[in-house]
């Protein structure tokens, strides 16, 4: 029987520890948890990851990258900035309907937890907003968006509320069906876009 190449296996543990921080809260887990539900040695969690925070710091930064570089390449399209802004709430809104768990994670144990773990990522989260903020500058200055409303303050407004459908999905409080998704991107989109419309 053929050993899995070392990527193999860090890719198991990481699948594994998004399963069990998703279920259990990154607090409540111990490396034990997550060795358990890879079915692998509990040594072998420690010779990939020195700890359960480096596990979560791998998780976000490797999702977090996808979106910032989803941003710039929306940045660089000829679309319009109506059309850059449906682009990047699609982005998030599928990250959660194909990855559930992770994005569960990523919003529970790190973007919302500022005095702890998400305060390490600040300069990585705020780079999301000041994309968003630029596609914003850029419709201002195109004369598509209003110029009275400042585009951090917009980016903020946009992601916040995206990340509030997130929320709601996480925890139940509203449907989740494919339909739903695609309903809320274009609401958010729509919402915004209606504040920051020139009259």
């Amino acid at each position: 029987m053929a050993r899995e190449a070392p990527t193999e296996r860090r890719r198991q543990i990481l699948d594994a520890a998004v399963k069990v921080f998703a279920r259990q809260g990154f607090h409540s887990t111990r490396v034990a948890d997550i060795a358990d539900e890879a079915d692998v040695a509990y040594g072998l969690v420690y010779h990939y990851f020195a700890s359960k925070e480096n596990v979560l710091n791998e998780l976000f930064v490797q999702r977090w990258s996808l979106l910032l570089e989803a941003i710039a390449e929306t940045e660089q399209s000829e679309a319009t900035p109506q059309e850059k802004l449906g682009v990047v709430a699609g982005f998030i809104i599928d990250s959660y309907r194909y990855d559930p768990d992770l994005m569960k994670v990523i919003i529970v144990e790190v973007t919302r937890a500022a005095n702890s773990f998400g305060r390490t990522h600040l300069e990585q989260i705020n780079a999301a907003y000041l994309g968003i903020a630029r596609i914003v500058s850029d419709g201002q200055a195109a004369g598509v968006f209003r110029r009275d409303i400042d585009s951090s303050f917009a980016s903020m407004s946009f992601y916040g509320a995206i990340e509030q459908l997130l929320s709601g999905w996480i925890f139940g409080l509203i449907p989740g069906s494919d339909r739903d998704f695609d309903e809320a991107r274009e609401l958010v989109v729509k919402t915004i876009c209606e504040g920051l419309n020139q009259r």
